[in-house]
């Protein structure tokens, strides 16, 4: 049950809560009508009995006689279940037609009071009313009146019949009311969830309004921890940005001065551990960008992006005369704007170091994520050391400028997304290297 959610749990109880409500309902509406369709039986059973004894003569030579027939005429229907008996100690006297060459126990009638049993009859069990009166003559006579029990079960199991379609539809419109019932209730927690994947997808930045009353205290607290995230990752990245510089404009000195000292041993380590301490600032600036950036996401577009990243590339490689193309349709990615430029700026830099003469762009949707693939023309990598780009600080070039932490941080900044970023060889055969960068599809996408 714990693992269950609360349209199971609603459902469940209410299937359950119907079974035996309407369960109930059944056993005490069934046992009502037998008690009361008995009770009819009986009741005229007993006016049967009565009527027998008043239509009861003797006659001149002591022997009883019926006045006229019995009124009900299923007593002289054969086999119709209905049967009336005279008889006195001596043995039979009269006996109704429908009781055919069969006879009642006339120990059944045993008193001057009318009695009732269940009793064997000719067909089966039979309900019986009986009595004894004083002939003229002074013998005892049993007069006897019986009905099969099949008339009352059928009668009882017909109804039972009826009343269990009855409750099966009663059943189905109870369900489907609480189904739509259940619908209406939960529909502002679809809303809710809704809500959070909006802003989750960088589509809303807050939960909005209005709210039913029970779920407005969650939705404002949602809202308020929206704010302190957003204050946080703000504050952070300003801190971020004040400790880089004052890192970085103390440790500028220190190079310079390890640099003035380069032609002596210690001061080729002097400099050589401040390029270090420029490597791991850069690493872990970018880590804390990356932590940053897990907050509230905002889409990033493509092509648009791109802009000013290539325009930026194009000038910073322009000595070298490499061309920029991009290629791709529009589309929008779940990536903090930041977060994806500093990605870009990582891809098309180290592209470009090693590029002979273009980088293709290009990009495609589909399953809601976006591939990106950045590709170069130059000599190309090692399958084996593709993955070791990866490593902060590496470089299997130490030639080209660089800290051999580009990557890197691309990666980090991906899988903060929830994406990949991945190296391999060009697919179309020719030298050169593609990296392959897939993100979530943004909600517009």
């Amino acid at each position: 049950m714990t693992t269950l959610g609360l349209r199971a749990r609603f459902s469940l109880a209410m299937l359950a809560w119907v079974t035996l409500g309407l369960l109930a309902v059944g056993l005490s509406a069934s046992a009502l009508f037998r008690s009361h369709v008995e009770q009819v039986f009986h009741a005229e059973l007993e006016e049967h009995l009565v009527e027998l004894i008043g239509l009861t003569e003797i006659d001149a030579g002591g022997r009883p006689r019926l006045a006229r027939p019995v009124s009900d005429p299923r007593f002289g229907a054969r086999g119709s279940g209905y049967y009336w008996q005279i008889s006195h100690d001596d043995g039979l006297l009269l006996r109704s037609p429908s009781l055919g060459t069969a006879s009642l126990d006339d120990r059944l009638a045993h008193s001057e009071g009318i009695t009732h049993i269940r009793a064997p009859g000719p067909a089966g069990p039979a309900m019986v009313y009986g009595m004894t009166r004083r002939s003229t003559g002074g013998e005892t006579l049993h007069f006897l009146v019986a009905t099969d029990t099949r008339h009352l079960e059928g009668l009882v199991a017909d109804f039972r019949r009826d009343l269990l379609v009855w409750l099966a539809a009663l059943a189905a419109a109870l369900i489907l009311g609480a189904a739509l019932a259940l619908q209406l209730a939960t529909r502002p927690l679809d809303r809710l969830g809704a809500a959070v994947a909006a802003v989750r997808a960088g589509n809303a930045r807050r939960m909005g309004k209005p709210w039913p009353s029970e779920i407005a205290p969650l939705a404002a607290d949602l809202d308020r921890l929206l704010d302190s995230r957003e204050a946080m990752v703000a504050a952070a990245r300003i801190e971020s940005g004040n400790l880089a510089h004052g890192l970085r404009t103390s440790l500028a000195v220190l190079t310079d001065e390890a640099e003035t000292l380069a032609d002596q041993p210690a001061g080729a380590t002097l400099l050589a551990e401040c390029r270090r301490i420029a490597r791991q600032l850069d690493w872990h600036l970018a880590r804390a960008r990356a932590a940053a950036g897990q907050g509230p996401v905002r889409n990033s577009s493509l092509p648009a992006a791109l802009a000013p990243l290539l325009s930026a590339m194009t000038r910073l490689h322009q000595g070298r005369d490499i061309r920029f193309t991009a290629n791709g349709p529009e589309a929008s990615l779940a990536i903090d704007p930041e977060a994806f430029a500093e990605i870009l700026s990582n891809l098309l830099d180290n592209a470009g170091k090693w590029a002979s003469a273009e980088v293709d762009i290009d990009w495609q949707t589909s399953a809601g994520r976006v591939t990106l693939q950045v590709t170069d023309d130059g000599p190309g990598i090692q399958e084996g050391a593709l993955e070791r780009l990866f490593v902060p600080g590496v470089r299997l070039d130490e030639q080209v400028p660089g800290h051999g932490l580009g990557l890197a941080i691309a990666r980090d900044l991906a899988e903060a997304a929830h994406g990949t970023l991945v190296l391999a060889p060009r697919a179309d055969g020719r030298s050169g290297t593609t990296a392959m960068l897939t993100l979530h599809a943004g909600a517009n996408s």
